[in-house]
């Protein structure tokens, strides 16, 4: 029963009973400082039989298999083996006994566990030695919580940091505390969703909605709040995207063109290759909006290879014919090298001058460059991040592109655009983007998509092979480089072990240059180089000085050898399915078939899965659509990086239909009321403003 104590989404968290200033403080490090961040910090699972299985019942079948069991703990002690430390869990639930075993993290996890303690195990689990579970998550229960008569408990298991277990907020102190929250005050939450939506899709009211995600009382009325937070959630991402996308369409330009111009038509006639359709059906879908008083904001998407960047230059001379200038910036110096190499050969016939602004150019360049783009000598500028320092000053800056813009954080794209006279701006990617993706983190966009490939690609075919293989392999590429091919090896860069993988390339290239292939030029190229070292490397391989390049993800984007029909990715199931795509796509640009050989050096059944999808398409769409299943939106597309909120419950994948449902509703509210000022929208405008504020680019629309 509830009390007389009243609570709403501000109430300051220490004053809740059970709380107090050292465990606010705990909270607030895990970014939850009110009482909306703790409501809103749902359980990650839940509890009740049919997810738990009896430890007599456990068998191989099980072996890959995320299962839950419940047990007492019978002992816990430190096991020393030669070297090695290790601490091992007895548990039982009265069916059987199971082993749990942490080999780090031991000092903490002493102290966690004491005899006679009722705990929740979850993990997958290992038959080689008896039964074990390998550092699985774990939650402690009350008895009087979880007893063999209460079975149609459901028990809410909530995440909590080590920092927040010091402090008893593990997820039976937190439990407590939610219990305390709903039994003993009164909330007084708004309603932020609009009336007349809850009442055409039967959706619980807030209020109902939060009782019962923390509390349910039945599977089913867990699903109707789960299924109300996931509705919220995407409609208020769908609102941001049309809030910025009305906000863009109401900036108006503070010029106009004069016409394709004559630079686009002599561009066009010198051309060494035919342009497809799809990149004059993009081209035209570009210039139609350009034309618009007002900015344009659009996508383009076209898969590795399939020539965006002469996209890039002949929508670029539009603007350039008129007398205004464009950029490009580009997310490493490898790539905007390349591009600026590329634009200079084929804008030459139409007299565009293309300067390069990148890090690490001598002072005296870097000043006569500086002064070219001011003084509008420099007609294209393509750069890196160095682009938005503040002494670059581009006062006729009429077109920004941003080449792979999810590897840019929100304020770098923004600091480029605010340099010009409100700008078009054209965003690039070559990760073939899924349409769920595409509604979600550039659902603010107009796209276009380039779907077919320049004549004269070779075709590329992809294996998988073990190490035990991998003699077999060198000696094909023997083969193809003395056929006059070249060859690319590639080793994985996985942000948390860098130094461990640099490592990795470096004596992968000192066994390969001295062991393997002693007859032939091979050179190292990693991320750790400076960029005129880059270069030197990728000159000499582009000339055929070198003729196998061992390199980390460097080569993702941005290199062109026209000559290399070899690939070998090395520990090929550290990579994303996108990433591999991407790498590969380096290969057959000449016209001749290339070979890419993924190598798997620790395969499973999950990594076998992912490795046979690059070997069945070459479709990136199909790719990233798989790769977005596997991998998950924030880690595929960087959605921190591009201004798109982290997803607490829905899942843009499986709740795709709620998402439709949540897109069609925000887009009709924000088209029936852009200011969101009627007087029944007011919650839902207060609540965008100070809880998405910072997702937001265009609020002066609200």
């Amino acid at each position: 029963m509830s009390g007389d104590q009243y609570l709403n989404f501000n109430s300051d968290l220490q004053y809740i009973k059970g709380i107090g200033p050292r465990r606010a403080a705990a909270l607030a490090a895990e970014e939850i400082n009110s009482m909306y961040d703790l409501l809103y910090n749902f359980p990650r699972r839940y509890l009740d039989r049919s997810t738990v299985c009896r430890i007599v019942d456990l068998n191989t079948t099980y072996q890959d298999l995320e299962v839950t069991v419940i047990g007492k703990v019978l002992s816990g002690e430190l096991v020393r083996r030669g070297n090695r430390a290790f601490y091992q869990l007895l548990i039982t639930d009265g069916s059987g006994t199971v082993k749990c075993t942490w080999f780090n993290g031991i000092r903490y996890i002493q102290k966690v566990f004491e005899t006679g303690d009722l705990v929740a195990i979850s993990g997958k689990p290992e038959f080689r030695y008896g039964i074990q579970f390998v550092h699985p998550d774990y939650d402690k229960l009350d008895q009087e919580e979880y007893s063999g008569q209460n079975t149609g408990r459901i028990i809410p298991l909530y995440s909590s940091s080590a920092e927040m277990k010091n402090k008893g907020l593990d997820t039976r102190g937190l439990r407590r505390i939610m219990a305390k929250i709903f039994q003993e005050y009164t909330l007084q939450v708004p309603e932020i969703l609009p009336a007349e939506l809850l009442e055409q899709y039967k959706i619980l009211p807030v209020d109902e909605a939060l009782r019962q995600i923390h509390f349910p009382d039945d599977n089913n009325q867990l699903l109707r709040a789960r299924t109300r937070f996931k509705f919220e959630e995407l409609f208020y991402l769908q609102l941001i995207m049309a809030v910025k996308a009305k906000g863009i369409k109401s900036i108006h330009k503070k010029f106009r063109y004069d016409g394709a111009g004559e630079k686009l038509r002599k561009i066009y006639e010198k051309l060494p290759f035919d342009l497809t359709s799809a990149q004059k059906k993009v081209i035209k879908e570009i210039w139609n909006d350009m034309k618009k008083p007002v900015v344009m904001n659009r996508l383009l998407q076209g898969d590795v290879g399939s020539g965006k960047t002469v996209v890039a230059l002949l929508v670029s001379s539009i603007a350039i014919s008129s007398g205004f200038q464009a950029a490009l910036m580009a997310p490493t110096e490898i790539l905007a090298r390349q591009h600026f190499k590329t634009l200079q050969e084929l804008g030459r016939p139409a007299g565009i001058k293309v300067s390069l602004l990148i890090g690490g150019q001598r002072k005296k360049e870097r000043d006569e460059i500086l002064q070219e783009i001011e003084s509008g000598e420099s007609h294209l500028i393509v750069g890196t991040h160095a682009l938005i320092q503040d002494n670059v000053v581009m006062d006729r800056l009429a077109l920004v592109i941003i080449d792979e813009q999810h590897r840019f954080g929100v304020e770098q794209r923004g600091k480029i655009i605010k340099k010009g006279m409100n700008p078009d701006v054209l965003v690039m990617t070559a990760t073939p983007i899924p349409r769920t993706m595409s509604m979600t983190v550039f659902g603010d966009m107009d796209v276009s998509i380039i779907d077919e490939y320049p004549q004269g690609r070779g075709k590329v075919t992809t294996r998988i092979v073990q190490k035990s293989d991998i003699e077999s392999i060198y000696d094909y590429t023997r083969k193809q480089i003395k056929a006059g091919g070249q060859a690319y090896i590639v080793y994985p860069l996985i942000e948390k072990s860098k130094k461990m993988d640099l490592q990795a390339a470096v004596e992968g290239f000192q066994y390969l240059s001295q062991k393997v292939f002693p007859e032939f030029s091979l050179a190292l190229v990693h991320g750790g180089m400076k960029s005129q070292e880059k270069d030197e490397v990728m000159n000499r391989f582009k000339a055929g000085a070198v003729q196998i390049l061992v390199s980390t993800t460097v080569i993702e984007v941005g290199v062109d050898n026209p000559n290399a029909t070899m690939m070998i990715i090395e520990n090929a199931e550290r990579f994303g399915l996108t990433q591999i795509h991407q790498l590969r796509g380096r290969i057959g640009r000449g016209g001749k078939d290339g070979i890419c050989v993924l190598v798997e050096r620790n395969s499973s059944q999950k990594s076998g899965f992912r490795m046979e999808i690059l070997t069945n398409t070459t479709n990136g769409f199909e790719i990233s659509e798989e790769d977005l299943k596997l991998r998950g939106p924030g880690e595929l597309y960087g959605t921190k990086q591009s201004g798109f909120p982290k997803m607490k419950i829905a899942d843009v994948i499986e709740d795709k239909k709620i998402m439709l449902l949540a897109r069609s509703e925000a887009r009709k509210l924000i088209d029936e009321d852009t200011h969101l000022r009627r007087k029944h929208n007011q919650p839902v405008r207060e609540h965008l403003l100070k809880y998405y504020s910072e997702y937001l680019e265009f609020l002066e629309i609200l």
